[in-house]
């Protein structure tokens, strides 16, 4: 039958409905003309970010600085798209299951009879996927949590929305023993799906364990190794070398190219030992390599020395239950995340400069397992936490973790030391969203909290009526608001040492190059027009 609905019968278009609902259902399809609210709102307003002052946590030469955006993520994740743009380097998120209990789409809790729920949550992700792969930097990380009940969904968006870079999928073993509440299978574990932006990136690498090391006794000017046999008799489809000896030929079945062979020959990297039985054996300098790749299947370790760096555990529901409850002294949170296993996959990327975002950010637990982190190897990650204020979760749950965790805390009679580093915290908020002159100009004296969050500069050094200068130990943001007075700008721009990023704002995006031209240190961007065109990007199909 033609799809012309036009010329189309009442029963015939009943009909199709019906089908259509079936179909949906499998959330391989998802329905595009059912909007969200908070992703309509950005139609005709623009979202900015408050500081809210009296929850900054500020400690003497710490240049470490976190976020925590109160806010729809959808919303933080546009104004992220401005201040974070390619600079993100690792992504984790705990995203809601759909389990019928936990999803909230434009106000309505998705129930687990709703016909369109797999579409609803297909639709949900999507959007706020696609905004989170233009915060990853060329050479960044997700990884997503995930169960049964929407793993064949987000497979699927990953793969459209990241080009197919899956790096794997691993299995956590989220409790010992299951109930009787998992259908035919008591069920154990959930998934963590991981996706490159690119596919260029670094191997993965779990240090070695002390057990495995023990191995590699001999060291050399190139590093450690032991003396292995280069013979392989039971090799399935072995390479037939021959080494030549005090004037004989050997044949040997083994796993290297002749051509290997004699280059290894030549550089000492094979030798000859006799044996007692007067019989000789040719070995190989086995070398330790800079670290073993990780497994797919998350657990706690039942060994010394099997699975994982920090203290042999990945930690499970049970064990994040209780990181809870040390902090608050009872259940505040259902089905939290442990730190530990947060803390082993932000482990497998080497940077311990790292950013790390968390746009469904709950209790606050990769927060806390970028700290403890740091604090196991001396790194300086940053966090972002985004999360709503749903039941209040985000002022009475993750901000009160967090700064429990920076200022220290007591559970009985275990005291945990500090873990300083400077927090920020920012509500969402919208200014009109039609483009004119006199939009421009309130987006750019409201976006000055964006600004300095982009230049990780909060430190105020200047504050005039038409100019602001922030800086940090090292560099300087100044947001200029009207260009009428530059000459007073470049005085105090004259007495700053180090890099200078100028804002200026400009109703046709000019740089006023002339007039900052002689400095070489200084940067110049005009406002608001970039952040602008970020928005209208975003919000253009809306």
């Amino acid at each position: 039958m033609s799809k012309d609905y036009k010329n189309w019968s009442k029963e015939n278009l009943i009909d199709e409905i019906q089908k259509l609902k079936k179909r949906k259902k499998y959330g391989l399809v998802w329905d595009e003309n059912e909007k969200e609210n908070v992703v309509l709102k950005c139609k005709n307003q623009f979202p900015i970010l408050k500081e809210v002052k009296d929850k900054e946590l500020k400690f003497k030469d710490v240049d470490i600085n976190n976020i925590i955006i109160e806010g729809d993520n959808y919303h933080s994740l546009s104004i992220l798209n401005y201040t974070h743009n390619n600079s993100v380097d690792i992504i984790y998120i705990d995203p809601p299951y759909n389990r019928g209990s936990d999803l909230i789409y434009n106000d309505k809790l998705v129930e687990k009879t709703d016909s369109y729920k797999h579409s609803k949550w297909s639709s949900y992700m999507h959007k706020r996927l696609v905004l989170c792969k233009e915060l990853l930097k060329d050479d960044g990380i997700i990884f997503i949590s995930i169960d049964d009940h929407e793993f064949a969904q987000l497979k699927i968006i990953c793969d459209e929305v990241f080009n197919h870079n899956s790096r794997g999928i691993f299995v956590w073993q989220k409790k010992y023993g299951g109930g009787n509440d998992s259908g035919s299978i008591a069920n154990e574990h959930e998934y963590i799906l991981s996706y490159s932006k690119n596919k260029n990136t670094d191997e993965w690498l779990e240090p070695h364990d002390e057990k495995y090391l023990k191995r590699y006794k001999e060291e050399d000017k190139i590093g450690r190794f032991f003396w292995d046999t280069l013979e392989r008799p039971g090799l399935k489809n072995p390479i037939n070398v021959k080494i030549n000896f005090e004037s004989k030929t050997y044949n040997l079945k083994t796993f290297r190219s002749q051509k290997r062979i004699n280059e290894d020959l030549k550089k000492g990297e094979i030798r000859v030992v006799k044996l007692d039985n007067n019989k000789i054996s040719f070995q190989f300098k086995q070398r330790l390599r800079e670290g073993k790749l990780p497994r797919s299947i998350l657990r706690d370790s039942k060994n010394e020395g099997d699975q994982d760096i920090f203290l042999n555990k990945i930690g499970s529901n049970s064990s994040a239950k209780n990181e809870l409850k040390e902090i608050f002294g009872e259940d505040v949170f259902s089905n939290p995340k442990p730190t530990s296993l947060i803390k082993y996959l932000i482990s497998l990327n080497n940077n311990k400069n790292a950013i790390v975002l968390d746009f469904f950010a709950g209790s606050g637990t990769t927060g806390h397992a970028v700290l403890n982190l740091n604090e196991f190897d001396g790194g300086k990650r940053s966090f972002i936490l985004c999360t709503n204020n749903e039941n209040n979760i985000c002022k009475d749950i993750t901000y009160p973790r967090i700064k429990k965790i920076i200022n220290g805390y007591k559970y009985k009679e275990k005291k945990y030391k500090p873990l300083k580093s400077n927090l920020k915290y920012f509500e969402t908020c919208f200014i009109p969203g039609e483009i004119n002159d006199k939009n421009k100009i309130l987006l750019s004296k409201k976006i000055t909290e964006m600004i300095c969050l982009k230049e990780n500069t909060f430190d105020i050094h200047s504050i005039k009526e038409n100019f602001q200068i922030f800086s940090n130990h090292k560099n300087y943001t100044c947001i200029i608001f009207d260009n009428l007075n530059l000459n007073e700008v470049k005085n105090e721009i004259k007495k700053l040492k180090g890099h200078i990023k100028v804002y200026i704002f400009s109703l046709g995006g000019d740089l006023f190059e002339n007039d900052f031209e002689i400095y070489d240190n200084v940067e110049v961007e005009p406002i608001p027009q970039p952040i602008l065109s970020i928005y209208k990007r975003i919000f253009s199909v809306l």
